[in-house]
């Protein structure tokens, strides 16, 4: 038994129908548009000779609202468990679309904690400049990694502190693991 895997097409940060980790792992991924209907291509592909034991998808934020239909669909028509990894907020605090939906719908939520530069729970994406300033204005979706985001807990996310010199000193060792691989 294998794994759907989907990837939203608009995440560009690595190649296109891919689904990759920070530590360099990937995997093919089925590249999906928002007007595509998931449980449509899941119920295309899972035949007797290839069933999936679960379908995974990446950056679950960008769903639509349908989409996120379509996933309850999968488990509840087809039987299969589905696994959606994404951020409940945008660099504003507000919700995703489909994290929103996500969040009503899901049989089940675990939440991946993440620790801000100051030692708390990180709740807050923010975007940042090149020097690791906030950016608090710009559209919802800007497709970026950890130079252009970075995590931190609410205070120092209402005080619009990055952790500047964290941030810096994080993609230098990130871009000098990636020169030795």
């Amino acid at each position: 038994m294998d794994t759907l895997l989907f990837s939203p097409a608009i995440d560009n940060r690595f190649q296109y129908g891919t689904i990759s980790s920070r530590i360099g792992l990937s995997q093919q991924a089925i590249a999906f548009q928002s007007s595509d209907n998931l449980f449509e291509i899941t119920k295309e592909r899972h035949l007797p000779k290839q069933k999936f034991a679960c379908v995974l998808l990446d950056e679950a934020q960008f769903l639509t609202r349908e989409q996120v239909y379509q996933l309850t669909d999968i488990t509840d028509q087809l039987s299969i468990p589905v696994l959606a990894y994404g951020l409940r907020t945008d660099f504003r605090g507000e919700l995703f679309p489909g994290s929103q939906f996500l969040l009503a719908w899901a049989d089940e939520l675990i939440e991946l904690k993440t620790i801000c530069h100051c030692g708390r729970k990180a709740i807050m994406n923010m975007r940042i400049d090149a020097g690791g300033h906030a950016i608090l204005e710009g559209e919802q979706v800007l497709i970026g990694g950890n130079e252009s985001y970075v995590a931190t807990c609410r205070l120092h996310y209402k005080r619009k502190e990055s952790g500047g010199v964290r941030i810096e000193s994080r993609l230098l060792l990130e871009e000098s693991m990636y020169d030795q691989g």
